[in-house]
């Protein structure tokens, strides 16, 4: 295959600064072109990447299940405090977030199961306090920048919480499906419009991702994609849905993510599960091979292996992977930038908000 570019990631150790390089061997299609472009332009201009919501799906990280309820709690009083016109009469915990946490873990068996009733609710007070792009709901409108960066945040603590709690139950009883992941997000990343194209990429085929695999920033809509929906509301009806903005995606960005995680889609039980996902949505009006639905995600890339680990093997990638969680540096031909601070600083919050105002 040919390849437009090479992107050098640094992620770095922070106890001990040692550094591990992830090469990136860039996709030689339309849609790879115009990300690479933006990733450029994200590089050139140096915007935050948000180490708050970066790794995900790492059950031992320091980003943990305590942790991240924690912060839920946090947003959820100053939205509160706030007085905006909108009152959020809830509490995050472990206990009742997660299902029987003591208990016997397996399938068919209770212990460790997200209770995906509450995190739905969490993401709707987010579209409720936020909007649609293009449309910011009134109490989005009357916050002020720091309040504002509490509503994102609860998005982001949502997602962050569901990715941890599926790979906190894996890790039990099958480890090799736990789900790390990594998110670049970058704040106020431009966005360019997907073209007919574009949708090409998209399908039900890519919600299997390989290992390495490098995939463009499209979630830009406010809300979750009909995947996410079938897997958090339990396969109910859109009429049924707790979340409020099921929608397609128009529009992308530089960000990116890469999947450490082993890809299930030659298994039986993935074979399974995407037939069911299938039937759900002819149930519901739309059509499975409809590519504008932009389901999945639209690979624009793929991690050397090799190259970055000296190995293939999971269990090698992440034992090096999980040793490395912060990002030093991206390096493209034609862009380079570098990210000196991190999540635990203790302005990072200040940071934060003030790239978001500014």
């Amino acid at each position: 295959m040919k390849y437009l570019d090479n992107v050098r990631i640094l992620l770095k150790n922070r106890k001990t600064n040692d550094l591990l390089p992830v090469y990136i061997d860039v996709y030689d299609t339309p849609l790879s072109q115009k990300w690479l472009m933006a990733l450029n332009d994200i590089l050139k201009s140096n915007l935050h990447l948000e180490k708050n919501y970066h790794f995900l799906g790492i059950p031992d990280y320091e980003r943990n299940g305590e942790y991240i309820t924690k912060k839920i709690n946090e947003s959820i009083k100053a939205i509160n405090d706030a007085n905006i016109g909108y009152y959020i009469d809830d509490y995050f915990s472990m206990e009742n977030t997660i299902e029987d946490i003591d208990g016997p873990v397996g399938e068919g068996l209770p212990g460790r199961k997200l209770i995906h009733e509450k995190t739905n609710r969490l993401h709707r007070y987010f579209e409720d306090l936020q909007g649609v792009s293009g449309k910011m709901s009134p109490y989005y409108e009357k916050a002020n920048a720091e309040i504002r960066w509490h509503i994102r945040q609860l998005n982001l603590l949502c997602h962050e919480f569901e990715s941890w709690a599926l790979s906190f139950r894996k890790q039990v009883y099958a480890p090799e499906w736990m789900r790390p992941s990594e998110l670049f997000c970058f704040l106020n990343a431009p966005r360019f419009t997907l073209t007919e194209e574009d949708y090409e990429n998209f399908g039900i085929e890519t919600l299997s991702r390989p290992l390495g695999g490098v995939f463009v920033g499209v979630n830009k809509a406010v809300g979750k994609h009909h995947w996410e929906v079938f897997q958090d509301e339990n396969g109910r009806n859109i009429d049924e849905l707790t979340t409020s903005t099921l929608r397609s995606q128009t529009e992308a960005a530089g960000d990116f993510d890469i999947e450490w995680a082993n890809n299930p889609g030659e298994y039986d039980w993935m074979k399974e599960e995407l037939k069911r996902f299938r039937q759900w949505l002819i149930d519901n009006g739309f059509d499975p091979e409809d590519k504008s639905l932009t389901i999945g995600h639209p690979q624009v890339g793929q991690v050397d292996l090799i190259r970055s680990f000296n190995s293939e093997n999971y269990k090698d990638i992440w034992k090096q992977l999980f040793n490395h969680l912060d990002v030093y540096s991206i390096k493209t031909s034609d862009a380079y930038a570098e990210y000196k601070y991190h999540w635990s600083d203790k302005d990072y919050k200040e940071q934060q908000i003030k790239c978001l105002a500014g």
